[in-house]
């Protein structure tokens, strides 16, 4: 198995981004989930806002509402289309009516859990990909279980990385030119990928952390 977490700290920003070979493992069975748990616990008094990514969303998810995740029969693994559900929400001010993400994950987190939930807003899904951005209305909690984040090789590179080890991979959807892997991938994430940031950043963190990080 191959574990990374990654955690990148600024002043009143916390954000969580896990890349995670776990396949099946419940989160009690991940070796750094009592560390992790740790960490989301002190984030709450002592950062703004926390941004959890992929993994990390479904771990944010469920430490701080209980909510499950469910296995995929298949890896979720390509480049998908997205709709957004509040034109006019924070985070997702400036996208266009659809949009694309990358994803890569064999593991999802669905609406109905979610909407048990009376704190959390659905802000943006996929019809193929299932839920993408999830935040509570303080925006204190934003979840992003998609990689808006990836390069332009990073799919390219999780792909070859497992069938050049054998493994049973599926060529990533929308993403290599024709299906054919000899091509270079388009981009088609970086200007969504800029304006879910900046809006995080902007909205979430900058217009709403207190100058005095003691009221936090």
């Amino acid at each position: 198995m191959n574990h990374c977490l990654i955690l990148l700290l600024a002043l009143g920003v916390l954000t969580i981004f896990i890349q995670s070979l776990l396949g099946p493992l419940e989160f009690e069975d991940v070796k750094y989930w009592d560390e992790l748990k740790e960490i989301m616990e002190w984030g709450k008094s002592n950062v703004f806002s926390t941004l959890h990514i992929c993994w990390g969303a479904q771990a944010g998810l469920n430490y701080h509402y209980g909510i499950p995740k469910y296995q995929l029969e298949k890896k979720m693994f390509g480049v998908f289309k997205h709709y957004i559900n509040n034109k006019n929400a924070d985070l997702t001010r400036g996208l266009d009516d659809m949009f694309y993400a990358p994803h890569s994950r064999h593991t999802e987190v669905k609406r109905e859990d979610i909407e048990k939930i009376s704190e959390l807003e659905i802000l943006s899904e996929s019809e193929e990909a299932g839920i993408f951005i999830v935040a509570n209305k303080s925006r204190r909690q934003v979840f992003i279980t998609g990689h808006l984040e990836y390069e332009r090789n990073t799919l390219s590179d999780e792909y070859f990385r497992d069938f050049n080890k054998g493994l049973d991979i599926e060529i990533p959807r929308n993403y290599f030119p024709n299906d054919d892997t000899s091509l270079t991938p388009m981009v088609t994430w970086r200007g969504s990928a800029n304006i879910v940031f900046s809006n995080w950043l902007n909205y979430c963190v900058y217009q709403n952390t207190p100058y005095d990080l003691e009221k936090l």
